[in-house]
């Protein structure tokens, strides 16, 4: 089973998620790290099993798994050796803002 990682733009993403939950309602962010846990765990079991992301090219196959419980997206594709995770997105805000990061991969 290939191993899950995060691109440094990720991380951010989800430390500044997890952050502005826990400012709203404290214990929120231990909600949305389960969920993002769990939804990391189900790319790394069955990655094919997500949806390529439409308007993109076939051959770059980026697919994303949305949190049940928050609206938040991990966008992420399969190399060889790993799973990457290019972005941790919100939902409903600018799509596709992370494509410049296919350049640095």
């Amino acid at each position: 089973m290939k191993s899950v990682r995060l691109s440094s733009e990720a991380l951010q993403e989800l430390a500044e998620a997890a952050s502005w939950y826990e400012t709203r309602q404290p214990g929120l962010a231990i909600r949305f790290l389960e969920d993002m846990d769990r939804a990391q765990q189900a790319i790394q079991s069955r990655p094919q099993s997500f949806p390529l992301l439409a308007n993109m090219a076939v051959d770059l196959a980026i697919r994303r798994t949305l949190l049940p419980r928050f609206p938040y997206a991990l966008v992420f594709f399969e190399l060889p050796t790993e799973i990457r995770v290019l972005a941790i997105a919100h939902a409903k805000r600018h799509p596709h803002y992370w494509l410049n990061r296919l350049q640095t991969t």
